[in-house]
């Protein structure tokens, strides 16, 4: 494992850093960390804020589309900010991919559009 001098660990932009505590300090390097066996979170791809009202859950079907997006790989806040908006979010429950398929909900795709209906309930 490589460590990082005091002059490279300045150069890290925020986005780089292993893990951030609860005292906003950022850590970059495994030997950093309060407990070794604490995972490491390391993504090329800026992680998205989830709602408040949906926080806990992991999908979020949109009733207009009957499309469900996963919040743990979205990246298009446009997308799930619509639905907190427009009131036509649903979760599931159990909060997985399969209970999603089974009420009719196809997972999304970046890019994928379908047209938007009036949801029924």
């Amino acid at each position: 494992m490589s460590t990082l001098d005091a002059k490279e660990r300045d150069a890290l932009r925020s986005n780089q850093f292993a893990y951030i505590d609860a005292d906003g300090g950022e850590h970059g390097c495994e030997t950093t960390r309060p407990d070794p066996s604490w995972p490491v979170r390391r993504s090329s791809v800026p992680v998205m804020e989830r709602p408040t009202r949906f926080e806990h859950s992991r999908f979020l079907g949109d009733k207009r589309t009957q499309l469900v997006y996963d919040l743990d790989t979205w990246t298009e806040g446009t997308v799930i900010d619509d639905i907190v908006a427009h009131d036509v979010g649903l979760t599931f429950g159990p909060d997985t991919l399969a209970e999603a398929r089974n009420r009719g909900y196809s997972l999304a795709a970046p890019g994928a559009t379908r047209r938007h209906r009036k949801p029924r309930a």
